[in-house]
């Protein structure tokens, strides 16, 4: 495992535990920002303890509940972390369970390594240069030392062999009518589709592990949605395209807002899957 990597992993798991010390209990405060987007006490701890395990790096910090940082400011950075301490709040505050943690490392506006920890699933994913790998824990992490965690991880190599049955899958709580539109166009391609939907960056991780073959997503997400999911998904030999550019998405943007992407499982041909010019956002 890479340095860098496990800091990332360990960054991971330990503001994940707060975000699970906030899960715990029976009442928890949520506020609504300028976006209407949900916040959580959860969210803001979890930012706390990621950005000062990560910045031992002296590498910058790009993160959804961090100080806004001018692109003027941040335009020449070779290198940075893209957090999101709670990715899915969402569904954190429907307490089902389907939300993550997500750190990435951007060399040069894309996105280099990984990772992405479902805490109340007990599953960890990541992907460097080195590849890409699962690990799923014992419901007793919390309680044990990050450094023992780690050490203790059983190493699942991805990505597994996809479906035979063409599987998408979709957002649980941002399921836009284009996506709905998507869906009919691939059934009249492919016949029988299974829709699979899901939280967070679950649905990346989805595609990564070889679960589903595609994910479109047909709406607005922000570059730290993304960028540990895309690492992931690269490292098994997938792809995540930016809709509009049919290039690899890239990041550190003036404009952190993505358009339109589209992710495709390793061995799958994108070309086949834009399926209509409309679509081009």
């Amino acid at each position: 495992m890479l340095e860098l990597t496990e800091i990332a992993i360990s960054a991971a798991i330990e503001g994940a535990r707060e975000i699970m010390k906030v899960y715990a209990k029976e009442d928890f405060n949520v506020q609504l920002k300028s976006d209407q987007s949900p916040l959580t006490e959860a969210d803001l701890k979890s930012n706390a303890v990621i950005e000062a395990a990560l910045s031992k790096t002296h590498i910058p910090i790009l993160s959804e509940e961090g100080a806004e940082i001018l692109y003027e400011d941040r335009k020449n950075w070779k290198q940075l972390w893209i957090v999101d301490p709670l990715d899915g709040t969402k569904e954190f505050v429907k307490r089902n369970g389907e939300f993550t943690v997500n750190i990435a490392l951007a060399e040069n506006s894309y996105p280099v390594m990984g990772v992405i920890f479902a805490p109340y699933l007990n599953c960890l994913y990541w992907g460097d240069e080195s590849g890409a790998c699962k690990s799923q824990f014992t419901e007793d992490w919390m309680d044990i030392t990050t450094d023992k965690v780690i050490a203790e991880m059983d190493i699942i190599r991805l990505p597994n062999p996809l479906p035979e049955l063409k599987t998408l899958v979709a957002s649980k709580s941002h399921f836009t009518p284009e996506t709905g539109d998507y869906i009919e166009l691939l059934k009249e391609k492919e016949g029988e589709i299974e829709l699979v939907s899901k939280g967070s960056s679950l649905k990346m991780c989805l595609v990564a592990e070889g679960q589903a073959h595609l994910y479109p997503r047909l709406g607005p997400t922000m570059e730290w949605d993304t960028a540990a999911g895309q690492a992931i998904i690269e490292a098994t030999g997938g792809q995540l395209f930016d809709w509009h550019t049919k290039e690899r998405m890239c990041y550190n943007r003036p404009e952190l807002r993505n358009g339109w992407f589209l992710c495709v499982a390793s061995a799958i041909n994108p070309q086949a899957y834009w399926l209509l010019n409309e679509y081009n956002q």
